[in-house]
């Protein structure tokens, strides 16, 4: 973490307490949430890979294709941004939508950027399939985990249960000859990490190691947050899966954020990737709601 950030936070935060004046207050309260934001940005904390993880959820083959869009936001807004994304794992639908899937991106500014995406994202829409033009509402869940080290997690190799298979692709045809799929349950917890995109057995299973460490860290860090009673995190984050964060209505051309109360009118940009607005609004909320 920058020090001459720190020293500037602090003799701001000390020019706000001690000045009278409304405009210099107004003016060293803006620099405050500004420094407080680069803190927070570059905390060690933060300065990390992220592991997002999609599934459909109720809506049938409109919530796969949703979450296949979703995918494609993410995948975009990273390279956008100059990121690597690679894809661990995809279960595809019948329709080209995704019914699970996994996805590292490698920046250590992913995890601070896209933390606050976890939660149920919710499309309202006319499916394509749908012949009387009846709006339909179907929901995707997101969840984003910051990738773990090897010095976060011990894993203890005899709780693990390595399984190799060939890879499939949509509708379980084999898409090479080789058993380079893995599959690793870790027993302790009966979490189970699959990777087939790489054609390497070896590659395929360190990418679900780096998914599983991750996975265990999360858990464990909430773990910690609720018997801290972290409600901050809880609200801006959406700790709980099943909260409704974000609603698409593409016939309005309208993406809500339900936790800060926000919309923007360019939904086909935002699903191209371009969520930078997005992603600040609810970065300087976190940051506001520290200071209230």
């Amino acid at each position: 973490m920058d020090k001459e950030i720190l020293r500037q936070l602090k003799e701001t935060e000390t020019l706000y307490e001690q000045t009278e004046d409304k405009e210099i207050k107004d003016l060293a309260r803006e620099e405050i949430l500004r420094l407080r934001r680069q803190v927070d940005l570059t905390s060690p904390e933060n300065q990390r890979n992220a592991v997002i993880e999609l599934r459909s959820g109720s809506g049938g083959d409109e919530a796969e294709l949703f979450a296949g869009e979703l995918l494609r936001m993410y995948q975009r807004y990273s390279e956008r941004q100059g990121w690597k994304v690679e894809l661990v794992d995809r279960s595809s639908s019948e329709l080209g939508g995704v019914k699970s899937a996994t996805m590292l991106v490698k920046s250590p500014q992913a995890y601070a950027a896209l933390r606050f995406e976890g939660g149920v994202h919710r499309v309202q829409r006319v499916p394509k399939t749908e012949k009387s033009g009846r709006i339909h509402t179907s929901a995707a869940s997101v969840v984003v985990m910051p990738e773990a080290q090897d010095v976060d997690v011990h894993i203890n190799p005899q709780d693990l249960r390595i399984d190799v298979y060939h890879s499939s692709g949509a509708g379980g045809q084999s898409v090479n000859t080789t058993d380079s799929a893995v599959r690793i349950t870790h027993i302790p917890t009966g979490i189970v990490i699959a990777c087939q995109d790489e054609r390497s057995q070896l590659k395929n299973k360190e990418k679900a190691m780096a998914v599983l460490r991750s996975k265990l860290w999360e858990a464990a860090r909430a773990q910690q947050e609720q018997s801290m009673g972290d409600t901050r995190r809880a609200m801006i984050k959406s700790g709980d899966r099943g909260d409704k964060i974000r609603t698409y209505n593409f016939p309005q051309s309208r993406v809500t954020d339900h936790r800060i109360n926000k919309s923007w009118h360019n939904i086909d940009q935002i699903m191209d990737g371009a969520i930078e607005p997005v992603v600040e609004s609810l970065q300087e909320a976190n940051i506001a709601l520290a200071d209230s």
